[in-house]
């Protein structure tokens, strides 16, 4: 199969005018109307961004309690702790690796790999 044999499809205004009309009556789904017309749910929701309907657009309510809205900030914390701590401990083996470099440099050593072998450190 060439790339140039794909089906390329182009609609006219008009018809992505009629396409939101529908949406705006509320009589069908998103989902209805892109079986009904075999346009892909995303096609409509370019549209839908296109002509700046963001009241068709599907939204996302959340409810929550006190209690998990305080557990969410207290793993939001401890993810940021931690994300801290990962960082650290990176900072800390990367100088650690720049100090066995120099070391391994200044005692004659061709790398650090031979110099741990030497000093019998595991890598």
């Amino acid at each position: 199969m060439y790339k140039n044999d794909l089906l390329v499809k182009r609609y006219s205004e008009k018809f992505k005018l009629k396409i939101i009309a529908e949406l705006t009556k509320g009589n069908h789904s998103k989902r209805q109307i892109a079986l009904t017309y075999g346009i892909q749910p995303s096609t409509i929701n370019e549209w839908i961004k296109k002509y700046d309907r963001k009241d068709l657009m599907n939204t996302r309510v959340i409810v929550q309690t006190s209690d998990e809205i305080t557990r969410i900030k207290a793993l939001q914390k401890e993810i940021k702790q931690l994300k801290d701590l990962l960082i650290k401990k990176d900072l800390e083996k990367l100088v650690n690796e720049n100090y066995l470099e120099k070391a391994a440099e200044n005692l004659g050593y061709k790398d650090i790999q031979e110099l741990k072998k030497n000093l019998n450190v595991e890598s």
